[in-house]
């Protein structure tokens, strides 16, 4: 398991929430019919196909920063507006919300991502709804991964927890957007070329860089952007 991930589950202080998370998260699975479906290594699945952080590790990095962005949420209602927060349910709803995503890729030859047998059939939200509930998870935790996609997905979020989840999910995925779209720009006014991936580290570092000098900056980003890649760092 990811070390970030790790530390992240141990702040689950339910002792029992605490282990049933950690158990699915440890072998993420699902199983129809009697066949079971693992898809890519969590590790290694991005977030989304083309939407946001859709390059390798994608979908850690979105798990961890969606959780930093719930928990300043939380201080904010706690300490400004004196309300009463389930952090336990916060943290294992965005750990869980897009855990079953991997499920639904798969590696294509020419090193792409595409859509899964099982995910051409049954999109992720409906598969880890399904087996919280198979599993007896709480189900307000079970309301909050149901309600992460607001407006655009089943059911609006109904407790402040849903809420929390919901919004630091769709600041995060958004940061992800705004942030990689700008770096592209940014290199097509430098290159003339358009770039097909850039992961979000290359886009904060191409912006930053812009910030501090200019268009050369630009040009220095990818050159240190080249360079790691040429000697194996991705």
């Amino acid at each position: 398991m990811d070390p970030r991930l790790r530390r992240l589950i141990r702040k689950i202080k339910n002792d029992k929430l605490r282990r049933m998370v950690s158990e699915l998260v440890e072998e993420p699975r699902f199983e129809v019919n009697g066949k079971v479906y693992s898809g890519l290594p969590l590790t290694d699945s991005p977030a989304s196909l083309s939407r946001h952080h859709s390059y390798p590790g994608g979908l850690i990095e979105h798990i961890i920063s969606t959780a930093k962005i719930a928990m300043a949420i939380c201080d904010s209602v706690e300490e400004v507006y004196h309300g009463r927060i389930n952090r336990d349910l916060v943290i294992s709803g965005v750990i869980l919300h897009d855990l079953f995503k991997p499920l639904t890729y798969r590696l294509k030859e020419d090193g792409t991502y595409g859509a899964s047998q099982l995910g051409e059939r049954i999109d992720h939200l409906t598969l880890i709804s399904s087996e919280l509930i198979r599993r007896g998870f709480p189900l307000d935790l079970i309301h909050i991964v149901c309600a992460h996609h607001g407006e655009a997905g089943p059911i609006t979020p109904k407790t402040i927890e849903a809420l929390i989840c919901h919004i630091a999910d769709m600041a995060d995925s958004k940061l992800n957007n705004e942030v990689i779209r700008a770096a592209l720009y940014l290199v097509r006014e430098v290159t003339g070329e358009t770039l097909e991936s850039m992961n979000s580290k290359e886009a904060f570092r191409i912006v930053q860089l812009k910030t501090e000098l200019g268009w050369d900056g630009v040009k220095r980003a990818l050159e240190e952007i080249g360079k790691r890649e040429g000697d194996g760092e991705g």
